[in-house]
C-alpha cells in the first residue's frame, strides 16, 4: 500500500497491476431515498452526461464516473459485487481500454461493498481514516443492510474488501488524462472517512451523503457529527460547483449546497438559543420542528429534526 498527495494515471497503472432523511437507530433501515423503497440494484440504463469529464446513473446510490484520455475514476459501488460488475460494464463502456480507479465517497454497504464486482487491475484509492472504519465496522454494517430485505442479503453474498493500491490523509489528485479529480477529506460528518471528489475543470462536485437536495443529515453512527456538517457545507460554497452529484437523490447545481446550509445553520442557532432558554433538547427538537414545517414547507420531510437537535445539545454542551 502506498500514501500518495499526488497520482498520475500512468504510475498508477503499475500499482494497480501489482478496494436521507434523519437516521433511524441502530438496525433500522434507512428512510426515503436511501431505504427499502429504492431499488437495491443498478440499473441497466446507460449513464448520463452531467458536464465534460462527467457521467452519472441516478440509482442506489448515485454512481459517478470522471472520464479522462487515459483513465477513468469511477466513485462508489453499488451494494455487493453483482453491482458492482454493473457499474464496472459502465465503465468499460465509457472508456474502453482505458486504466480504471475506483473511489469510495463512505464505507457503508451500497458505496463500497460492490468492490468484488470490479475487474482485476482496477486501482482502489481512498482516505486512510474511511480504510481503518472499514476495517473496524464493516461486518456490523454489513449484517445490519442484509437484515433489510432477502434482496438485500442475496446482493451482499460473497462480499470481500482489499486493502486499497493507494491511501490518503487528507488529499489526492489524480491525473486521468486530460482531467484531474481532486479527492478530499475533511473530517468526520456522516461517517469518520467521509469523501468527496471535485472535478476541477468541469466545476462539478461529488460530495457523498454531505450535500443533498432537501433531505435532512444522515447521522447513523457514533462518528457522525453534525456541527462538522454544517462549517463543511459552509466552506464548499466557496467551490461554487455548476453541477453537484450526490450520494443519494436528485442531482443539482450548487444551489444545493446554499439550501442545506442555510436550514442546518438555521436549526443549529435555533437550538442553542432555545437550550441558552433551558430548553430540553426534546422540548427544543419539538418546537423547532414545528416551526421548520411553516419556515422549510419545501422540503419533503423534517422528521428527524428533533433528532439533529440532539447532537446540536450534544456537541455543544
Amino acid at each position: 500500500m502506498r500514501n500518495w498527495k499526488t497520482v498520475s494515471a500512468a504510475a498508477a497503472l503499475i500499482a494497480g497491476a501489482a478496494w436521507a432523511q434523519q437516521g433511524p437507530p441502530p438496525g433500522g433501515p434507512p428512510p426515503g431515498g436511501r431505504g427499502p423503497g429504492m431499488n437495491p440494484t443498478i440499473p441497466s440504463t446507460p449513464p448520463e452526461k452531467i458536464s465534460a469529464h462527467v457521467w452519472a446513473v441516478e440509482a442506489f446510490p448515485n454512481i459517478g464516473f470522471i472520464v479522462g484520455d487515459r483513465a477513468i475514476l469511477v466513485v462508489d459501488t453499488g451494494l455487493g459485487p453483482k453491482n458492482g460488475q454493473i457499474v464496472a460494464k459502465d465503465a468499460a463502456t465509457l472508456a474502453p481500454g482505458k486504466i480504471l480507479y475506483l473511489t469510495t465517497t463512505h464505507f457503508h454497504p451500497e458505496h463500497a461493498a460492490g468492490e468484488g464486482g470490479f475487474p482485476a487491475g482496477t486501482i482502489l484509492i481512498r482516505p486512510s481514516v474511511q480504510q481503518k472504519e472499514l476495517e473496524d465496522d464493516h461486518d456490523a454494517m454489513l449484517d445490519r443492510f442484509s437484515g433489510m430485505s432477502a434482496e438485500n442479503k442475496d446482493l451482499l453474498q460473497g462480499v470481500h474488501f482489499r486493502k486499497p493500491d493507494i491511501t490518503f490523509d487528507k488529499e489526492a489528485t489524480v491525473d486521468l488524462g486530460g482531467v484531474t479529480a481532486r479527492l478530499f477529506w475533511m473530517g468526520a460528518a456522516h461517517t469518520a472517512g467521509d469523501e468527496m471528489i471535485d472535478v476541477e475543470p468541469d466545476q462539478t462536485l461529488l460530495p457523498g451523503d454531505i450535500v443533498m437536495s432537501k433531505m435532512l443529515p444522515n447521522l447513523p453512527g457514533p462518528n457522525g457529527n453534525l456541527k462538522n456538517w454544517i462549517n463543511f457545507l459552509s466552506q464548499l460554497r466557496s467551490l461554487q460547483p455548476a453541477h453537484i452529484v450526490p450520494d443519494h437523490g436528485a442531482l443539482g447545481d450548487g444551489s444545493l449546497i446554499t439550501q442545506e446550509y442555510t436550514l442546518l445553520n438555521d436549526l443549529q442557532t435555533r437550538a442553542l438559543e432555545l437550550k441558552k432558554q433551558g430548553k430540553s433538547a426534546q422540548e427544543a427538537g419539538q418546537t423547532i420542528l414545528t416551526e421548520f414545517k411553516t419556515k422549510y414547507a419545501d422540503w419533503p420531510n423534517l422528521n428527524g429534526i428533533p433528532g439533529l437537535v440532539g447532537h446540536v445539545y450534544s456537541e455543544n454542551p
